[in-house]
């Protein structure tokens, strides 16, 4: 219950939709229960009298209450349909804006397949509970206690079939729950691996066409089709137990009723019009509880998925602001004291182990190493993509953790190793970088990242529409692209993680001469090629997570045997330049 009350909590807006709501419920619960007194007067006065003035009375009242019950229910519709979209709908922004703020390590905790079902799913169970079970639920408590009222006034004595029959029906209830509770939660989890597929195949649709592997995804995706059935089924078989239970309760209680309710009248201790309200309360009371098991198993499907969106909403960022935030970077100067970093606390082994590393402010620096050697891991410490488990790393002369984030991550500028675009023409992906840019700027960083030579090409120029992912570009340009995107933002430390290994050796050496130019900028470039590096101020050697060499190319190839190792097998292959 702590976790709707977390979650209910967004509804704060839509609240007066919502006294609005159980407001015209209340009246219109009102309503419906003047009727049946009504037809107790007409059967027991108008009928036996054949005195159509009591008949005709009655029955209009009857009609008026029918009337205002139903445009209430109208009205009602209205409201609530107000507050259950509008609740979800923050729910929905909330849950989105609470993704934006998480950290890279917050990011490992979920798979993105299941925040996308915790942001739509889930954010829809609750709406549907909200739209199909607020009725019933403000309603059935209502009816029950106005119901039970009306039939004590008319019979007492029948009104006990009530007294032992509510029990049998919690236990009913709260059996279907034990056994339904824990199965909404796999049933959730189920859908989590479903889309998982889903986003997995259509990603890779081109990879899996091109390996001819069709066949085999479908068999992986009726796997996990075939558990979600499985799940669902389960779910359902408990669950469908609700109606027929209540049923044989209400269907029983009726006959109990006509029994006892004979007697009483052939004893005279009754009228027919009196037994006639009293079925009425009988069947709106027993309708009532019918429906609030419902709301019930309802609920507990909400729990489950409230649960789910309680954890992205509490989910709390790894990295936060210093109490006293620094907002300006001085120069790009970057140090690392004694540095090491787990990704996970539990880990044994240190992806990355003391580093220690002087960067002067606008120096370039290549760095290099094997695969797995902790390249991207390193820089992904500057501007505070992951805190670094012991050590310091240091912007500016000051530890990173003094600044401000969105300061520090604006002043450092990275094309990261996965080329990403958005749906949307070129000019607003460039824009990223900078929102306020104007085509000349645009232009300008295009030409220093060699954007625009495809560019000149397209028709509408920064104009051209991307599609989705940026899939109208080649790999090449998209790196491309990035680079200029990064370079609109000006930033005091830039990062190229293996950025232009898509383009050709010509292009890529245009790109380092004009980044060359910026010499107010300190370049840390990624690179498996060495000829990307060779005319750095310094290259950096990692090995296995560690600082294995620090040097100038001839300072390197002169005394570092891993380094003579890369640049003699490279230099076969005719990759150095």
């Amino acid at each position: 219950m702590h976790d709707l009350r977390l979650i209910f909590g967004y509804s704060k807006p839509y609240r007066r939709d919502l006294l609005v709501a159980v407001g015209l419920l209340f009246f219109e619960c009102g309503c419906e229960m003047v009727i049946p007194i009504f037809m107790s007067t007409l059967i027991d006065e108008g009928v036996p009298a054949h005195d159509m003035g009591i008949i005709v009375r009655e029955g209009l009242l009857m009609a008026l209450c029918a009337v205002l019950a139903l445009i209430t229910g109208l009205l009602y519709a209205r409201f609530a349909a107000r507050y259950a979209n509008g609740f979800a709908a923050e729910l929905r922004l909330a849950e989105y804006a609470a993704v934006q703020k998480f950290d890279f390590a917050n990011l490992d905790h979920f798979s993105t397949a299941s925040l996308v079902t915790r942001m739509t799913t889930d954010a829809t169970v609750l709406l549907n509970a909200v739209n199909t079970g607020l009725r019933p639920l403000v309603r059935s408590p209502v009816m029950l206690l106005m119901g039970l009222g009306m039939a004590f006034i008319l019979s007492p004595r029948l009104t006990v079939i009530f007294l032992i029959a509510t029990p049998i029906l919690a236990v009913m209830l709260a059996w279907i729950v034990s056994h339904v509770a824990p199965l909404y939660g796999r049933q959730q989890g189920a859908v989590d691996h479903l889309n998982s597929r889903i986003q997995e195949g259509l990603t890779a649709i081109r990879v899996i066409k091109a390996f001819v592997r069709g066949d085999w995804e479908n068999e992986q995706f009726e796997q996990v089709n075939g558990e979600l059935s499985d799940a669902s089924t389960e779910t359902f078989r408990f669950a469908v137990l609700n109606m027929p239970s209540f049923q044989i309760v209400m269907y029983t209680c009726i006959v109990c009723i006509m029994w006892f309710g004979g007697n009483f009248i052939l004893q005279g201790s009754m009228s027919v019009g009196q037994l006639t309200a009293f079925l009425s309360y009988v069947l709106q009371v027993l309708n009532s509880v019918m429906m609030f098991s419902g709301v019930f198993l309802q609920m507990t499907r909400s729990l489950a998925s409230a649960r789910r969106i309680r954890e992205v909403l509490t989910e709390q960022p790894d990295l936060a602001n210093a109490a006293r935030p620094v907002t300006a970077i001085e120069n790009g100067a970057i140090d690392f004291e004694n540095v090491s970093f787990k990704y996970n606390a539990k880990a044994e082994k240190c992806a990355l182990a003391d580093i220690t590393l002087h960067i002067p402010a606008g120096a370039t620096v290549g760095i290099i190493g094997g695969t797995g050697s902790a390249k991207t891991t390193l820089v992904q410490l500057i501007p505070r993509l992951y805190d670094a488990t012991a050590g310091t790393v240091k912007v500016g002369g000051r530890d990173v953790r003094d600044y401000d984030l969105a300061s520090l991550r604006d002043a450092v500028g990275i094309v990261l190793q996965k080329n990403l675009l958005f749906s949307g023409t070129i000019r607003d992906n460039l824009k990223w970088g900078n929102p306020d840019a104007t085509d000349d700027q645009l232009w300008a960083a295009c030409r220093a990242a060699h954007a625009d030579e495809f560019l000149n090409r397209m028709p509408d120029g920064l104009d051209t529409d991307l599609g989705q992912g940026g899939v109208n570009v080649s790999g090449g340009q998209k790196q491309r692209l990035c680079i200029a995107r990064t370079l609109l933002k000006h930033p005091k430390v830039l990062i190229f993680d293996d950025s232009t290994s898509a383009v050709d050796t010509a292009t890529e050496s245009g790109i380092r001469h004009a980044l060359a130019e910026l010499t107010d900028v300190t370049k840390l470039i990624i690179a498996q090629r060495i000829s990307s590096v060779q005319s750095a101020d310094l290259i950096v050697i990692l090995e296995d997570g560690r600082l294995h060499a620090v040097g100038t190319h001839a300072e390197l190839l002169a005394h570092d045997s891993i380094y003579q190792e890369i640049y003699q097998s490279q230099m076969k292959g005719g990759d150095a330049q």
